[in-house]
């Protein structure tokens, strides 16, 4: 049996508790539970702005900017005869030639830049072309003429002649990161403006083999053929690369898709603009890496800096007393270990500015000063 004292005991609790409860929902004042309420709702709303659950934002800002290109180009084939005669074909051949000039035509992507109409592209999408033909999203069709094109970065820079030109806005304020989202809109196998998303793999690939100044942004969204020269956007809508390449053989989407930066292709196109052409320093040297071994034959005590292997005779680092043989260790202050340094450093000095060397001869420490000349257009051998 339960103690009368007990039950007693529990029944004046409950209702304790009863009365408590009736306290705080009636008498409290409701600002508690709105402010309760809205903690909730501003964090349901930031969660939303740090991971949205749409880009169409974004892409609304940047795809009026995307261009379509078409061009068209002669290249020289075999002259086609039809006919269901073989041997009839190959006298036809025989008679009037095996080759012909036949019009080729080609697609790509671009992005207008400036309210002038600048369009920025990839140099393979333009490249040779007779025609340029330009269009719009919003359907205006227009031809455009070459201000500048530079085959080291795969760069190109067209002109459009119109009103009410939509330009991008440029994401340069922001610093990139593995991990960030990005877009890539263009133009893939002529289908028209397609949008794709994917995130930043990577930031400053270089070494690939594919330009002479390579610093790409890596990057998982489909970049297809008719892509190329298209915009990377970041999740603001604002443009942060140039889309170029994807590394599959055959061209198509595998996941892993190069992008040129804005900051390289804003350097190029100013240039373009002002030049016509990109101006690049140049010195006039060839070097290579230095190995173990090659650090044990010249008596140095650890591996470091690049061998001067070959000098263009008259030019620049010639007239300042550098010859086959001396190892650079820095330019203008900067430590030099490997030999894409050198030619990123040579070029970051314009022409007729100097650029300090410094550096070894005989065991010894040496210093050079050199004018810097003029790169050669179309690339050199030497840096």
């Amino acid at each position: 049996m339960v103690p009368r004292k007990l039950l007693s005991f529990l029944a004046q609790s409950a209702a304790v508790g009863i009365i408590a409860a009736a306290i705080l929902i009636f008498i409290l004042p409701t600002t508690w539970l709105q402010t309760a309420n809205k903690d909730t709702t501003n964090s349901a709303a930031v969660n939303s702005q740090s991971n949205p659950f749409s880009y169409a934002d974004a892409v609304s800002r940047a795809a009026p900017a995307v261009v379509n290109i078409y061009t068209k180009k002669l290249a020289a084939g075999p002259r086609r005869f039809t006919t269901n005669n073989p041997q009839l074909e190959r006298m036809l051949r025989n008679m009037y030639g095996r080759n012909i000039d036949r019009t080729v035509t080609s697609l790509g992507s671009g992005v207008i830049v400036t309210p002038e109409g600048h369009i920025l592209t990839n140099n393979h999408v333009i490249e040779n072309a007779e025609e340029i033909e330009v269009f719009l999203r919003d359907g205006r069709q227009l031809t455009a003429s070459v201000v500048g094109a530079d085959p080291e970065t795969d760069l190109a820079v067209l002109q459009i002649h119109t009103n009410n030109v939509p330009s991008i806005a440029f994401g340069t304020d922001n610093p990139l990161a593995v991990g960030d989202v990005v877009l890539a809109i263009g133009n893939p196998f002529g289908l028209g403006q397609t949008v794709s998303q994917g995130i930043i793999s990577a930031t400053g690939r270089n070494q690939l083999g594919i330009n002479v100044f390579e610093n790409y942004i890596q990057t998982d969204a489909a970049i297809n053929p008719g892509n190329s020269g298209g915009a990377l956007v970041n999740a603001r809508g604002e443009l942060i690369g140039i889309n170029t390449i994807t590394s599959s053989k055959n061209g198509n989407s595998v996941g892993i898709g190069f992008a040129i930066p804005i900051g390289l292709a804003q350097q190029v196109m100013s240039h373009m603009i002002k030049y016509g052409r990109v101006l690049r320093g140049w010195v006039g040297i060839r070097v290579q890496n230095i190995s173990p071994q090659l650090s044990e034959s010249f008596g140095l005590t650890e591996v470091g800096g690049v061998l001067v292997s070959g000098i263009v005779r008259g030019g620049p680092a010639y007239s300042a007393g550098l010859y086959p043989g001396d190892i650079i260790i820095s330019m203008n202050d900067q430590i030099i270990s490997e030999e894409k340094q050198v030619l990123n450093e040579v070029i970051r000095v314009s022409p007729q500015e100097t650029l300090t060397v410094k550096g070894i001869r005989n065991g010894e420490l040496s210093e050079w000063t050199v004018e810097v000349g003029q790169r050669p257009i179309y690339g050199s051998l030497t840096y």
